[in-house]
């Protein structure tokens, strides 16, 4: 059971959401376990779009889970009053998800306040470390989304309690700098914990893999989610889950999606490989 925290280097779109919705469905189709993705922003959760149909409230029992299709209200904001209450439980947290794949993939997704109610977030925001933790008794991966709304203690915190840290970086020069000051002031960012990942990433760009990777002084390679247009119109739509099922049967390398596909592989073989090298060593 390990929580990987996803966590941009900067105020910026690098796709973090839209890298974890691919790697997340990626995983739950091709692997035998049970993750929990759970939001931290409070805007619009950009999650919906991808799973979800808003307005659709028919009862879906297909091979998706019977939340699915279902504007369902609890998410963090309900859980929450739970865990103030003293109740919370790993299997509690379950009530308040939205199912994509039943017994396979989980959101919790974040807490979107109206202004009368920004104090209350304010007090949600604190309580995730909690939320997260005890997910991670019952989930065997737990996925968080941090947004950088969440206040910088409670941001320390959660990244300190993560399994790995995925620092997501755009092919812009101010990105990459602003990891090479995170190395600079936080040996954790030096260590076997970060995972570097770029997001929307255009092979074409001078600041490919092996451009960035020598400019960071980084001896792994670093990982990528390349922009995909059927990937990114899949994320407007609901249609992920099935977009992904239908890649299973790409394999032809001259497909025009197999390199996104083989790259959504690799993000998630790594952080797979990375979970378990670092178990071996506690």
């Amino acid at each position: 059971m390990s929580i990987v925290t996803f966590y941009n280097t900067v105020k910026e779109q690098t796709g973090k959401t839209m890298s974890i919705a691919a790697i997340a469905t990626h995983m739950a189709i091709e692997h035998n376990y049970r993750i929990l993705v759970i939001s931290t922003t409070d805007r619009e959760d950009s999650f919906k779009s991808c799973f979800w149909e808003q307005k659709k409230k028919k009862r879906n029992l297909g091979i998706f889970g019977p939340n699915a299709g279902l504007e369902v209200q609890n998410g963090v904001g309900g859980l929450s009053r739970i865990i103030r209450s003293n109740k919370i439980s790993p299997d509690i947290i379950t009530n308040y998800t939205r199912v994509v794949f039943k017994d396979r993939l989980e959101f919790l997704i974040g807490y979107e306040p109206k202004e009368t109610e920004m104090s209350e977030m304010h007090e949600i925001e604190k309580i995730y470390p909690e939320i997260i933790k005890t997910a991670n008794q019952y989930y065997d991966l737990v996925f968080v989304d941090l947004d950088f709304n969440i206040d910088l203690e409670t941001r320390k915190t959660i990244i300190h309690d993560s399994d790995i840290v995925v620092v997501n970086m755009s092919q812009r020069l101010k990105s990459l700098n602003k990891f090479i000051d995170l190395k600079n002031e936080n040996q954790m960012f030096r260590t076997k914990k970060a995972l570097l990942l770029i997001g929307r990433f255009d092979k074409f760009s001078k600041y490919n893999v092996k451009n960035i990777s020598r400019y960071l002084g980084e001896r792994n390679e670093i990982l990528t989610i390349p922009y995909n247009t059927l990937y990114f119109e899949a994320t407007e739509e609901a249609g992920v889950p099935d977009l992904f099922l239908r890649f299973r049967k790409a394999v032809d390398s001259e497909d025009r999606n197999a390199f996104f596909i083989s790259e959504v592989k690799r993000a998630a073989d790594n952080i797979i490989y990375r979970l378990q090298d670092l178990q071996m060593k506690l």
